[in-house]
C-alpha cells in the first residue's frame, strides 16, 4: 500500500433512517451523502487506502457504484450486517479487497464490523464499527477503537491517529 491508511465504518449512504436512529446532523440523505463524500475526499488522496468496516450503502447497486467510484483512495470492505450483496458486486463497485470475515492487519490489528472480545492477555487490538454512538462502547481503549462515522467526525480517520489515541 502506498500513501496513508484510513478507517471508517457505517457510512450508510442513502439510508434516511440512520439519520434519525443515530441523530446524525443532516436534514436528509442528499446532505448526508454530500458531506460524507466531501469529508472523505478532502481527507483521503487517490494514493491512500481506506478500510471501510461495514455498512457502506443502502442505495440500489447503480447508485452505490456511483458513490463508491466518487470516493478517493484504494478501498477495502469488511462486510457489515447491512452489506447484503455478494462479494463480486462490491469488487465491481471498486473495492479492491472484500471480506465477509474479520481481517488481521499488520499481524496485530483485527479489523471487523462488529466489536470483538479482546483482553489484555491477547496479542491483538480490534478496530471496529457497527455500534455507532452507543455509549455502552468506548471509542478508544487500550486494545480497541471504534471507527463508526459518528465517532470520528463523519470523516475517515488516519491509522496513525488511531494508534496515537490508543497509546494515550
Amino acid at each position: 500500500m502506498t500513501g496513508k491508511v484510513f478507517f471508517a465504518a457505517d457510512t450508510h449512504f442513502g439510508d434516511g433512517a440512520i439519520i434519525k436512529y443515530e441523530n446524525r446532523p443532516f436534514a436528509d440523505t442528499d446532505e448526508m451523502d454530500r458531506v460524507l463524500t466531501e469529508n472523505w475526499n478532502r481527507t483521503v488522496s487517490m494514493d491512500d487506502s481506506v478500510f471501510l468496516l461495514g455498512d457502506f450503502s443502502a442505495y440500489p447497486p447503480e447508485k452505490s457504484l456511483e458513490i463508491c467510484r466518487s470516493l478517493n483512495g484504494h478501498k477495502f470492505l469488511v462486510i457489515g450486517n447491512h452489506d447484503t450483496l455478494n462479494e463480486r458486486q462490491y469488487y465491481e463497485w471498486g473495492f479492491e479487497g472484500v471480506s465477509r470475515y474479520p481481517v488481521i492487519y499488520e499481524g496485530f490489528w483485527i479489523l471487523s464490523h462488529e466489536p470483538l472480545y479482546v483482553n489484555k492477555n491477547m496479542p491483538y487490538a480490534n478496530i471496529f464499527g457497527h455500534v455507532h454512538a452507543n455509549p455502552i462502547y468506548k471509542t478508544v481503549s487500550e486494545q480497541s477503537f471504534c471507527v463508526s462515522i459518528e465517532r470520528i467526525g463523519y470523516t475517515p480517520i488516519e491509522f496513525e491517529e488511531i494508534k496515537r489515541k490508543i497509546r494515550e
